[in-house]
């Protein structure tokens, strides 16, 4: 890192206006020169506002909360940040920021980050959203999706969010898929909590988590929208799995068709109020998804998979994995279901969770591994 230039999208980085369009067009206006960018006047604000034609809205504090700011002052309080917790960033300059991403209007000028990029791949990113608040049928039928992409370089890009986003992640880690995070809010801040580990084990290892904030930056309601820009921006499509009419997801699948992506929806119960927005999008013309392999096609790849193994089942085994294979089977259903007492059916889901076939999935629900 050096300090000539980065002490400038540092410091931009400080600058906070709601919308972060006027950044990345003053940006654009100075030739991608950020220290032109910071360092711009009364005058400059003016063409800027001329040359766009009222695309965009002049703050009026920019230039008093500019004047506050002490780039080499914030280049230093930041190397102090990250030497004590482990953050580094790069910049729209940087050959490792996401090209994807350079092409949207608001592109952030720079990202913070932790994790490494060893094994991002970003010519095979793709976004999962979803709401929150997901059903145990929605969570388990997106890992089966996920689960199909095992063993290859595509990388699973979500929001650390409770519900789908966590489970997305979860997911990826557990097949060995690299995934990335992007928070609404600095590194000083887990949140929500709950995802304390699921960050953990993307930062040692699992992926990357960016976020557009400074450090002490804490989480607020008007971030995680423009964190889903960031999400979708860095992806070639965005699966949606569970999504109200009104909701984060539904920002996410609109700016999907605003930067011109492909947009992808998995169908879930229609009795589940959370599955009205994805029945909205599924008839105005976005792809259905319910395997990996309808991801493949929309996107127009093809899967090269390494070490995956044919399963040869016989007798009880073969008959609990096509049971639980689709969706996670409850030990009561299944005991039923295949007329097998629930001391023989546990010793027989022990032995296959050992071998890696089959997972809890919750309680005493169990579904293929």
């Amino acid at each position: 890192m050096s300090d000539s230039f980065d002490k400038y999208f540092l410091s931009m980085s400080n600058l906070y206006f709601g919308n972060p369009l006027f950044k990345a067009k003053l940006f654009e206006y100075f030739n991608f020169d950020i220290e032109k960018t910071f360092n711009a006047n009364k005058e400059d604000l003016k063409g800027v506002f001329e040359f766009y034609e009222g695309e965009i809205t002049i703050p009026r504090d920019f230039l008093k909360k500019r004047d506050e700011i002490s780039p080499d002052k914030i280049y230093e309080d930041f190397l102090s940040k990250a030497e004590k917790f482990n953050i580094k960033y790069i910049t729209y300059e940087d050959e490792k920021y996401p090209q994807m991403l350079k092409n949207i209007p608001d592109f952030p000028l720079m990202l913070y980050y932790k994790g490494n990029f060893d094994g991002i791949n970003f010519n095979r990113t793709t976004a999962f959203v979803g709401s929150r608040k997901a059903s145990m049928n929605a969570k388990e039928a997106l890992h089966g999706i996920i689960s199909g992409l095992k063993g290859s370089d595509i990388v699973i890009v979500s929001g650390l969010a409770e519900g789908i986003d966590a489970r997305s992640h979860k997911s990826a880690l557990e097949n060995g898929l690299k995934t990335i995070g992007v928070i609404g809010s600095g590194f000083e801040f887990t949140y929500p909590s709950s995802n304390k580990k699921l960050y953990l084990e993307i930062e040692n290892g699992g992926g990357l988590i960016f976020s557009e904030y400074p450090y002490e930056t804490p989480p607020m309601a008007y971030q995680f929208p423009l964190r889903n820009r960031i999400v979708v921006g860095m992806s070639y499509g965005t699966v949606v799995a569970e999504a109200r009419i009104k909701s984060g997801a539904m920002i996410s699948a609109r700016l999907t068709l605003d930067f011109n992506r492909e947009l992808m929806c998995m169908p879930g119960l229609i009795s589940n109020p959370n599955t009205e927005g994805i029945y909205h999008l599924l008839k105005n013309g976005a792809s259905m998804v319910t395997n990996a392999d309808d991801i493949l096609e929309a996107l127009g790849w093809e899967l090269e998979t390494v070490g995956r193994e044919e399963l040869y089942l016989e007798g009880i085994e073969k008959e609990i994995y096509g049971a639980v294979a689709i969706e996670a089977q409850n030990i009561e259903v299944l005991s039923q279901k295949l007329n097998i007492k629930t001391g023989d059916l546990m010793a027989n889901l022990t032995s296959m969770e050992l071998k890696g076939l089959i997972k809890q999935a919750g309680g005493n629900y169990f579904i293929s591994g």
